[in-house]
């Protein structure tokens, strides 16, 4: 049986595992219970996805969203593993075909929705005890706590899932859980001492900002207009605002459409179609109504209303750059909005949940209103150490300093008092800049302080206030029509005892660029080549390939189907499948530029972003480097690998890296009769998959020694 990493390599073509994946991996192979919280695009379905392929039987696989089903099993089968949904959106008699292979056991993962597992007087319990189940995958597990922020009823019954398979091994997943929330999860699916797998929850490649809401439309109008080429998901808080804002930008000339569940199913599903697969660039989507989709190249995200907690907006900002490129998150910040979404959070008969939810509430607007590094008060959220400093959020980026603002403030907290504390934000400013608009009461046109702000900007008055209320010398009151109000610190303001200051912004930086330097043109070309395989196979072009691993293909330029084969994204069936159609785009496109491959270059992904960063020129890192400092003081392959906990298999890939650097000799690791052999069996298959040569070679032959014979050959 091939290992977990051989799997990721030939079958998903990857290098290298990241996060606690391989340890997940081997817990479930062990038919243990795991936990898992990782990263929205940090690798979940490859926790269970492999094992499936490595258990004998079935893995059922447990998810919320029809969308989402869709998406994996046709991204499982681009990678030709055999996988299915059950769901309403399917026909009858596709039903019945999706049963008949479950009878001859054709298929290795099957997706369903829970009200299906439990449903019908439990008939398909009774009809999956029939098969051999290997295990269960609980996405988005989250659901099932009345503390976590989306919680779904029918997830309640997923509890009985330990009682009619005790011994059938399951694992819960989810990308955004607090502490409450996952213990709440563990004791609702009465996981048997399982291992609790908590990866960072860091997702580096995204960077934050919040820009004040007033008159926002402009300001995502220019920035929309940056991303002319680009695909991005703008939430609001309602059905009306979704259709709002999609006719806004259309008649501004951008291709925009709403989703949201006031939606028919038809005319949902036609327009998350369009959107995953590239035919508009903007999808405009209720921030209740979760949009299940894996699409990774979702370059930005932006909030025109305020989500309700850290975790949904930790979850929706991480449907942006799942394939590791750089990418933005956007958030129009209101004070009304808390007050708006305070009404929505409190919980009938249920004083202590509603409790929890005002909480939530209010760190998420201090996140919003903090001067500190947003990134840093994200990850503590979720109980992870953080630096000061992001450098990739709107914070971090800006240069301020802290100036002498009592004069101003005390203009501002006379006009509050003078209005007695009764109108809001845009009536206080009208008056404090002496507008002679109508709206201005007469009376009020009379009053001393009428007009003393007239030589600060609208803008400037905004943002005054704004601070104001953030250091809690003004406040804001009532739900629709929110009014300015006076605190118990605004008398010391207003008597000289009390100095206050603003932030005022010297300058703004650019983030630290470290992307791929990569052919732009070919990239182009690239994804044309992508777009047919995709229409063809009808399905969105990133199940074809992901943006980042068309970078690549444009970034090192590889000459041959054995270099393609580094590239991130080709395992077997991709390269059998598509491998010559891009391989002949790139190598013609090199030729008309006298360009040379630069595959020697291509350094594998690596499971630590601090290790990331620590890669020599030649491609070695510091993983590979101690397995070969542990090789050469004399350990044996097994005895480095149990020293470091990680499989033969990995310490052997480590191992042909030196080969191919020539710092070992093949023969170190590999016997020369067995050379001799893989060598034959390589010049009779070929290069393009490894399976063959071990299939020939069989057990006396492991694939660590075929990929150490491999290095010597090219």
């Amino acid at each position: 049986m091939p290992t977990p990493l051989q799997t990721l390599q030939t079958t998903f073509g990857y290098t290298e595992f990241r996060h606690s994946q391989e340890e997940i991996i081997q817990t479930l192979l062990n038919k243990q219970d795991a936990f898992v919280l990782m990263p929205t695009g940090g690798g979940k379905s490859l926790c269970y996805q492999i094992p499936a392929l490595l258990l004998d039987g079935l893995t059922v696989v447990i998810s919320p969203l029809i969308a989402l089903m869709k998406d994996q099993v046709d991204a499982l089968r681009v990678n030709g593993i055999a996988a299915a949904y059950l769901n309403s959106s399917l026909a009858p008699e596709e039903k019945e075909n999706i049963f008949e292979q479950l009878r001859t056991r054709q298929l290795k993962l099957l997706y369903i929705a829970p009200e299906r597992l439990f449903g019908n007087a439990q008939s398909f319990i009774s009809f999956l005890k029939k098969l051999p189940i290997s295990l269960f995958a609980i996405d988005e597990a989250h659901c099932i706590s009345e503390w976590g922020h989306d919680f779904r009823p029918e997830y309640r019954l997923l509890a009985a899932l330990k009682h009619e398979f005790p011994s059938v091994p399951t694992i819960a997943l989810t990308a955004t859980a607090d502490d409450l929330t996952r213990q709440d999860i563990v004791a609702k699916l009465e996981l048997k001492s399982p291992r609790v797998f908590v990866s960072s929850f860091n997702r580096a490649n995204i960077s934050y900002a919040v820009e004040p809401k007033r008159n926002h439309y402009d300001s995502l109008i220019r920035f929309l207009t940056k991303h002319r080429d680009d695909s991005g998901i703008i939430y609001a808080l309602s059905r009306n605002s979704t259709e709002r804002v999609a006719a806004d930008l259309t008649e501004d000339g951008f291709n925009a459409l709403p989703y949201h569940a006031g939606l028919d199913a038809d005319t949902r599903r036609e327009h998350q179609d369009k959107f995953v697969k590239d035919e508009i660039k903007i999808i405009v989507a209720t921030i209740a109504f979760g949009m299940g989709i894996n699409k990774s190249n979702v370059r930005y995200v932006i909030h025109v209303d305020l989500p309700k907690n850290i975790e949904s907006y930790y979850q929706e900002t991480g449907r942006a750059g799942r394939d590791g490129l750089k990418s933005e998150a956007l958030l129009y910040y209101s004070g009304g909005d808390v007050i708006k979404l305070k009404n929505f959070a409190m919980i009938e008969d249920n004083p202590a949940q509603t409790k929890i939810m005002l909480r939530k509430l209010d760190q998420m607007a201090a996140l919003c209103e903090t001067s500190s590094c947003r990134r840093k008060i994200i990850l503590n959220y979720f109980g992870e150490e953080a630096p000061d400093n992001c450098g990739n959020c709107d914070v971090c980026l800006t240069e301020v300093e802290r100036v002498d603002g009592t004069v101003i403030a005390q203009k501002a907290l006379s006009a509050v008092a003078r209005l007695e504390s009764r109108y809001g934000l845009s009536y206080v400013i009208d008056f404090l800049r002496g507008s002679r608009s109508e709206k201005i009461k007469p009376e009020h046109k009379n009053l001393k302080t009428y007009g003393i702000g007239a030589d600060i900007s609208k803008n400037e008055w905004y943002q005054y206030l704004r601070e104001l209320i953030a250091q809690g010398y003004l406040q804001q009151a009532g739900a629709e029509y929110p009014i300015v109000k006076l605190t118990a610190k605004s008398p010391a303001v207003l008597s000289g005892d009390e100095k206050v200051s603003f932030i005022q912004i010297i300058s703004t930086k650019e983030a630290d660029e470290d992307e791929l330097p990569y052919e732009k043109d070919l990239f182009d070309s690239l994804k044309r080549v992508r777009a047919i395989f995709a229409a063809k196979e009808n399905v969105p072009a990133y199940i074809i390939l992901s943006d980042s691993t068309l970078i690549e293909l444009a970034a090192y330029l590889p000459s041959s189907l054995v270099e393609l084969r580094k590239i991130s994204g080709f395992g077997d069936a991709k390269v059998a499948r598509y491998g010559q159609e891009f391989l002949e785009a790139v190598v013609s496109y090199a030729r008309s530029r006298g360009l040379a491959s630069r595959i020697n270059q291509k350094i594998p992904k690596m499971s630590s972003p601090s290790v990331a960063r620590r890669r020599a020129k030649d491609g070695t890192t510091e993983t590979k480097l101690e397995s070969f400092d542990l090789f050469r003081t004399g350990f044996t392959v097994p005895q480095i690998a149990a020293r470091r906990s990680l499989s033969e298999g990995t310490i052997e890939g480590h191992l042909a890296h030196f080969i191919a650097l020539g710092k070992i000799n093949v023969t170190d690791i590999v016997s020369p009769e067995k050379i001799n052999l893989i060598k034959s069996a390589i010049n009779k298959h070929g290069t393009l998959a490894l399976s063959p040569i071990k299939q020939e070679l069989g057990d006396a032959v492991t694939y660590g020694e075929i990929k150490a014979v491999f290095a010597t050959m090219h």
